[in-house]
């Protein structure tokens, strides 16, 4: 990246970045697993200054709970600006087990996409959270001379 393009990237106040993770819902879920990184969609809700979500027995449930930090990062598209945007939030992940804690969760608009059980719920809380701002490059910018190239059909 270049002095010119940097200079266009902007540092999100906090604040901005949890406005973009009430709106978003979406995002990824990084964790540790054995001897290497993984990543899970995630949806998920704010809750408090932390991100709640819903999760089944597995790997990512099993990965998040290990104490190892996990990071969660969503990002975005703003169409009137040709800004995409991205937050990273990084922190810790606890199972909700507390019955008053437990019977608040279930008041959220956490409504998980894929049908199952998803009886645990996990609070991510942050010790970091940050973001960015930036313009999205005009697809032009990166045309090559083999850009307009012919391809094979695909297979």
């Amino acid at each position: 990246m270049t002095d010119e393009h940097a200079s266009h990237v902007e540092d999100l106040p906090v604040h901005t970045c949890w406005e973009l993770l009430r709106d978003a819902g979406v995002g990824r879920l990084a964790v540790w697993v054995e001897d290497h990184p993984d990543i899970f969609p995630i949806n998920f809700v704010v809750d408090h200054g932390t991100l709640v979500f819903r999760s089944a027995e597995g790997t990512k449930l099993a990965a998040a709970l290990t104490g190892v930090p996990v990071a969660v990062e969503i990002d975005g598209y703003d169409a009137s600006s040709a800004q995409g945007w991205s937050v990273v939030l990084k922190g810790r992940a606890e199972r909700i087990q507390q019955i008053q804690e437990l019977t608040d969760t279930l008041d959220l608009p956490l409504f998980p996409w894929q049908s199952g059980r998803k009886g645990s719920f996990v609070r991510v809380v942050p010790g970091l959270v940050t973001g960015r701002r930036f313009p999205v490059a005009d697809p032009g910018e990166w045309r090559t001379p083999v850009s307009e190239a012919r391809r094979a059909p695909d297979e």
